[in-house]
C-alpha cells in the first residue's frame, strides 16, 4: 500500500517522479534538505527503509556493509531514504536492478552526495536515473493562480488575460518564507523562521558533513551572506572572496572560498544558472559565466538577516532576490515541461534573465522585473532586440517573449506581442 499523507500538498514533481520510476529500475531523488524529497517519494513508494532512523541506524549500517540485499527486500517501488550515509547501497541497488530486470524497483533520496564516493564502483548509468527536486514554486504552495500556463504558450495558444494583483508586501513575505513545504502552511514569523533555521543548520553542521571536512561556521556564515549579496549576478569567486574579507588583510583565499562553495553545491544549497548559447546572426561574443543563485531566495534573505519589511526598504536587494524567486519557480516548471533554464548575456551588454529551453528545441525568452511600467517597457525592448539577433535559419524563433513581473494587476499580451505576466499567475 502506498504511504499516502492526508495533509500532503500535491507537488509538480509527483508526475515527474512517476514518469521516471516507470522508465528506470531505480530513481535517485536529489535536492536540498526540507524541500520535500522524502514526503513526495513516500506517495509513490510501497515500502520504505529510513537509513537515518536512530532506532535502527547502527543495524542498517552493518547490514549495508555485510548483507545489503537484505535491506532491499520489500514491496516495490521501495524507498531508501538518505541512502548516501551508506554509499555501498548504490552498487547493491544497481546489481538488484540488473538481476530483477524490471522498472520501478527503487527510489533513493538524498540531501547530499556521498562524502566518500570511492565506495561506489559503478556509475549506475542505464539503471539509476537522477531527478533533481527543488523547493516549492508559488503554484505548488497555492500562491499562484496558474492562469498563465507555460505549456500552452509553447503550443502557440494565445494568453487569456487574467487578474493578478499581488502586492509588494505579499511578494516580500513569500520570498522570505521560501518554498519549504512545512513553511507553506504557516503564517507570520513562524513561517519565516524555517529559512533562518535552515541557514543555521547549514553553517553549523551540514557544510562540514558534505565531504567530512571540518569547516569554520563563522566563515561559512560570512560566505553565505556575501553570496546573498551577489545573488542574480555573474560575480567571480575572487570577487566573493574579496567581499568576504571586507577590509581585513587576512581574509580567505579564493581557493578556500571555492572549497566552501563546492560543499554548498554538494548539499544542494546553491545552484548557479548556466549561460545560453544560441545561434546568432552576428558573431557577437556570448558571456559564459554562470549566474549566482541559492536554490531558494529565502536562504539569501535569511543569510542577509533581512525580513519582509527590510526588503521593502531596500528595493535593489528586493529586485535581485525577486529574480531568484522567479528562477526557482521557472526551474520547477521547466522540470515538468522537460526543459532547463539558462541566462543570456553578450559582450554588448544585452541580457536575458531567463531562457526556458525545452528538450525538443522550443524556447521562451523571459525578462524579470519586480514592477513598474518603465521597467516592463525596457524588458520588452531587450527581448525584441535579442529575438532579432537569433538566426532562425539555424534554430526556431522563440515560442514567446515574456516580461515576468511581481506587482502587475493583470497578465496580458502587449500590442508588440510581448507577454506581461505576474509570477503569481504562472504554472507549467
Amino acid at each position: 500500500m502506498m504511504l499516502v499523507n492526508s495533509q500532503y500538498l500535491p507537488r509538480i514533481y509527483d508526475a515527474v517522479l512517476r514518469k521516471r520510476v516507470a522508465s528506470k529500475g531505480a530513481v535517485l531523488v536529489e535536492g536540498a534538505k526540507w524541500c520535500g524529497k522524502t514526503t513526495t517519494s513516500e506517495q509513490l513508494a510501497n515500502s520504505v527503509l529510513y537509513m537515518a532512523d536512530p532506532a535502527a541506524r547502527s543495524q542498517n549500517m552493518l547490514l549495508a556493509d555485510a548483507q545489503p540485499d537484505f535491506l532491499l527486500e520489500g514491496e516495490t517501488p521501495r524507498l531508501i531514504d538518505e541512502w548516501q550515509i551508506a554509499p555501498r547501497l548504490w552498487d547493491a541497488v544497481r546489481f538488484a536492478v540488473d538481476q530483477r530486470d524490471a522498472f520501478g524497483q527503487f527510489i533513493l533520496t538524498g540531501s547530499s552526495v556521498p562524502a566518500d564516493s570511492s565506495l561506489m564502483f559503478h556509475t549506475g548509468t542505464g539503471r539509476i536515473a537522477r531527478m533533481r527536486m527543488r523547493p516549492m514554486s508559488l503554484f505548488e504552495s497555492g500562491d499562484s493562480s496558474g492562469s498563465t500556463e507555460l505549456g500552452k504558450l509553447f503550443d502557440g495558444e494565445p494568453l487569456q488575460p487574467a487578474e493578478a494583483g499581488a502586492t509588494v508586501e505579499q511578494l516580500s513575505f513569500l520570498l522570505c518564507r521560501g518554498g519549504w513545504p512545512r513553511a507553506a502552511k504557516l503564517q507570520g514569523d513562524i513561517a519565516l523562521q524555517q529559512a533562518r533555521d535552515y541557514v543555521d543548520a547549514v553553517v553549523e553542521s551540514d557544510i562540514s558533513r558534505a565531504d567530512g571536512v571540518s569547516r569554520d561556521p563563522h566563515l561559512a556564515r560570512r560566505l553565505m551572506r556575501s553570496y546573498a549579496r551577489m545573488e542574480s549576478s555573474q560575480t567571480s569567486v575572487a570577487q566573493i572572496a574579496a567581499d568576504v574579507a571586507g577590509n581585513s588583510s587576512s581574509g580567505p583565499s579564493a581557493r578556500t572560498v571555492q572549497t566552501y562553495l563546492t560543499a554548498l553545491e554538494r548539499i544542494f544549497v546553491i545552484e548557479d544558472m548556466p549561460a545560453w548559447n544560441p545561434n546568432l546572426r552576428s558573431k557577437t561574443a556570448i558571456r559564459s559565466a554562470e549566474t549566482r543563485h541559492f536554490v531558494d531566495p529565502s536562504i539569501a534573505a535569511a543569510a542577509l538577516g533581512v525580513g519582509p519589511q527590510g526588503l521593502l526598504q531596500d528595493l535593489q536587494t528586493f529586485g535581485l532576490l525577486f529574480e531568484s524567486m522567479c528562477v526557482r519557480d521557472l526551474r520547477v516548471y521547466a522540470d515538468a515541461l522537460d526543459g532547463e533554464v539558462f541566462h543570456y548575456r553578450d559582450k554588448t551588454g544585452l541580457e536575458c534573465d531567463a531562457v526556458l529551453h525545452l528538450r525538443d528545441g522550443r524556447y521562451g525568452l523571459i525578462e524579470i522585473k519586480l514592477g513598474g511600467s518603465k521597467l516592463v517597457d525596457e524588458g520588452a525592448e531587450n527581448l525584441r532586440k535579442l529575438a532579432k539577433r537569433i538566426d532562425t535559419s539555424r534554430m526556431p524563433a522563440p515560442s514567446f517573449l515574456m516580461v515576468l513581473t511581481g506587482t502587475g494587476a493583470y497578465s496580458i499580451t502587449r500590442p508588440d506581442g510581448v507577454i506581461v505576466a505576474p509570477v503569481t499567475t504562472l504554472k507549467p
